[in-house]
């Protein structure tokens, strides 16, 4: 069984027991609203030393100082961050970087929030995001939480794009 795996079925393990099942229609925002959001531990668990990985980048989540790392686009658009992560409201995940591009250089904040109801963990980008499913239990191979894969998928694609780019 997968890490990733593991993690979530401990999200929601207690949880599972006399609820509808993932397949159900998905609840209104109001009542994600209401869900229990993730805590500290279980975001940390969930993002520390993992890459997420998506469709045109990829973002670290180191543990040493909470280091976040990053890079997107392709061609024109390539670019490469690097700040820290970090958890805030019960339930929320940010990371801070300062992202460099052809340009120059510009600090962005990015925040998801995280609760779970039953069987199902999800997730939206703050502020206006729409609420997603981010996980089932058991995980699902279309789960945003796939994406999520342990170790760093940044490292040696960002030294050849800060090489590139701050040349």
């Amino acid at each position: 069984m997968s890490a990733i795996r593991n993690i979530l079925l401990l999200l929601v393990a207690g949880t599972v027991a006399g609820t509808g099942t993932a397949s159900a229609a998905a609840p209104s925002a109001a009542v994600i609203e209401k869900a229990k959001p993730l805590n500290d531990n279980e975001l940390y668990r969930l993002y520390s030393q993992r890459s997420w990985m998506w469709k045109d980048g990829a973002g670290y989540f180191a543990i040493p100082m909470r280091r976040f790392t990053a890079w997107s686009g392709r061609g024109k658009t390539l670019s490469y961050g690097v700040g820290t992560w970090f958890i805030t409201d019960p339930g929320k995940l940010c990371f801070r970087a300062d992202w460099h591009a052809m340009g120059g250089a510009k600090p962005d904040l990015t925040c998801f929030s995280h609760r779970k109801k039953g069987d199902v963990v999800y997730q939206k980008r703050e502020p206006k995001g729409d609420w997603y499913v981010f996980a089932n239990a058991p995980v699902r191979k279309d789960d945003e939480a796939r994406k999520l894969r342990h170790g760093d998928y940044v490292s040696h694609r960002l030294t050849r794009i800060e090489a590139k780019l701050d040349h």
